[in-house]
């Protein structure tokens, strides 16, 4: 399978913590997901005055067209630059929706964090989840695009670089890592970082290093955003020392950052 990404956009993703894939998918392929999607809002399609909440949370989707936007021959071939071959696995779902509505009330779910990857004492409370520093069960984070997201549309704020301060914070706490919970609650003492709004068109793909800090925000736009955000599974942990093969652009990310 040929290569998507440049050499560019690789040493982008090591050292800014993310790049963009425009086209991932296609323009069909999303307005089939939306035309799924929609049927589950207890909003009318039509109507913006029945959008009396800024925030709908659907649940998990496995139908075909969102298998067919997360499976496509580029993607892979771009985890496969990214990851390395044969060390992730294809999605099988795109997990749970944040669908953000044009809204006078403010969410609450806007506060930085980095996406937890393995489950902690208790599996079903997803805030005790932890992340370590081997990114344990986790390969990358995807922000997936079925709608047009504009600046004023809630765009995800991405903070470029972040990630290399994360891991250092995750460095001192060995293999066990943080909670969800106490490494949101450790983000502000880190660098301030330039913000990047995760815009594009519908079929865009941003895909980010696991430790990448974002976060959600307010809508002041006109059009519902639709944002899938799950993670590719890494079959193993990440190799971050005393390699034999080299290291993968997920694995020098984190590398960078213990050498800094």
């Amino acid at each position: 399978m040929p290569d998507i990404l440049s050499k560019q956009e690789i040493e982008q993703f090591i050292t800014d913590g993310f790049v963009r894939i425009d086209n991932a998918f296609s323009s069909d392929v999303a307005a089939a997901a939306l035309d799924i999607l929609w049927k589950d809002i207890p909003f009318e399609r039509t109507n913006p005055n029945t959008w009396t909440e800024p925030v709908i949370r659907l649940g998990m989707y496995a139908q075909q067209p969102f298998i067919d936007s997360v499976n496509t021959p580029g993607l892979h071939a771009a985890f496969n630059q990214l990851i390395g071959a044969d060390k992730w696995m294809p999605c099988r779902s795109v997990g749970t929706f944040p669908v953000r509505f044009p809204s006078n009330k403010q969410p609450n779910d806007t506060g930085k964090h980095v996406d937890a990857s393995f489950p902690g004492d208790d599996p079903s409370n997803y805030f005790e989840w932890r992340v370590n520093i081997k990114s344990k069960g986790r390969a990358l984070l995807m922000l997936i695009l079925y709608s047009g997201v504009a600046e004023t549309d809630a765009p995800t704020v991405i903070y470029r670089k972040s990630h290399i301060d994360v891991a250092k914070l995750l460095y001192r706490e060995g293999d066990k890592g943080l909670s969800f919970m106490d490494l949101a609650g450790r983000l502000d003492e880190l660098p301030k970082r330039e913000e990047v709004l995760a815009i594009g068109k519908a079929g865009t793909v941003y895909l980010c290093h696991p430790f990448l800090v974002h976060a959600a925000q307010a809508h002041s736009g006109n059009t519902p955003k639709f944002m899938a955000q799950p993670p590719l599974l890494l079959r193993k942990e990440l190799i971050i020392t005393d390699s034999d093969i080299g290291y993968t652009p997920v694995e020098q990310a984190v590398r960078l950052a213990l050498n800094d």
